[in-house]
């Protein structure tokens, strides 16, 4: 009697927080109504991309209210080295967040500050690039992939012939090393491909076009150039200013004002997405996890054994014009994106 009686007060408990909103439905059931807080961790703000990836983030977190659970993000975002961004995490921890999504500046240093996190019950997500820490889990794109996609791209182009040259990001960086492996290992599967050169730019469209310029002058029969987004533009803009358009293919990027260069110019481009609302997508993990929902046995991949990899979009000149209707009414900065949705979300878990 005792047991049903309880049962009774339970059912009549839970009817009476919904009739006052305090419980909310998603995905067909009715949950208690949460809050939690959630840190973005942002150590470079040297690109327009870095700013969507925050705001989509933003705006993920204020999208969820309307299933009725609270998400108040907190932000910090800016230039910093890794033991700057290690500041960041200790910062979130010390006001208490419920969890913390990185785009981290390094993918070790940051696992004893990840396990403190662990100890205080707080999930670690790190995204755009992966972590070697077991007390955090990965949420994005495999950037190895991403940069397979686009030398396959190039190789197919050139007909697996031809010289090559490549401009990459920030020496060092976790994201950017995993890139350069992708397109060497793809390169190295086509003997009469010719890697003449391999320079950095830091991922900035103006050091992008003066590394391109002297890679011209210094290697007139360049075929194909694989360049990552951030310096695309730069690099196309060098090609063009040498008349050598039409004879060199190189990869490109996912900016508006750049593919809609691409669409007047007639440019032999194609090009990865690598989409700003990656952290959005780890945000709309992170909540679902937050609610005490349980991963997919199997669902972690990468090199760390912690990684949920997302699709990757690829635009070439058989769909930019779709890119670019995507694009329409966006400022020049915007970048294609994509994102992971709740309900999306839900296919990690049991």
């Amino acid at each position: 009697m005792m047991k049903r009686t309880a049962t009774r007060r339970a059912v009549l408990g839970a009817a009476a927080l919904l009739a006052a909103g305090g419980l909310a439905t998603f995905g067909g059931t009715a949950q208690a109504q949460q809050s939690f807080k959630i840190g973005l961790s942002n150590g470079w703000v040297g690109s327009e991309w870095r700013t969507q990836m925050i705001e989509e983030a933003q705006a993920a977190a204020a999208a969820w209210k309307a299933k009725g659970v609270n998400v108040e993000v907190v932000v910090q975002s800016a230039t910093v080295d890794v033991q700057g961004q290690i500041g960041h995490v200790r910062n979130f921890i010390n006001q208490g967040v419920n969890a913390i999504i990185i785009n981290p500046n390094s993918p070790t240093a940051f696992d004893p500050v990840f396990a403190q996190a662990k100890a205080r019950n707080i999930l670690v997500i790190s995204t755009d690039a992966e972590v070697s820490s077991k007390d955090a889990i990965y949420v994005g794109i495999d950037q190895k992939d991403w940069a397979v996609k686009s030398a396959e791209w190039l190789a197919k182009t050139l007909g697996n012939k031809g010289n090559v040259v490549t401009i990459n990001g920030i020496a060092g960086h976790p994201a950017n090393e995993m890139r350069v492996a992708g397109y060497r290992e793809v390169f190295a599967k086509h003997p009469d491909i010719k890697l003449l050169n391999q320079a950095n730019a830091d991922w900035d469209q103006a050091k992008g076009q003066q590394v391109m310029q002297n890679l011209l002058a210094t290697y007139p029969n360049i075929n194909g150039v694989w360049v990552q987004d951030g310096m695309a533009d730069g690099a196309w803009r060098a090609i063009e200013a040498a008349g050598k358009k039409d004879q060199i293919a190189a990869t490109g990027e996912i900016r508006k004002d750049f593919l809609t260069r691409w669409s007047e110019q007639k440019l032999n481009s194609g090009a990865s997405v690598n989409p700003p609302g990656v952290m959005a997508s780890a945000l709309n993990v992170a909540v679902h996890r937050l609610m005490g929902k349980e991963f997919k046995d199997g669902i972690f991949k990468g090199q760390y054994g912690n990684a949920i990899y997302i699709p990757i979009p690829f635009v070439d000149n058989s769909n930019l014009a779709q890119a670019l209707k995507q694009a329409e009414g966006k400022p020049g900065y915007w970048s294609v994106t994509a994102v992971v949705t709740p309900e999306e979300a839900q296919q990690y878990f049991k």
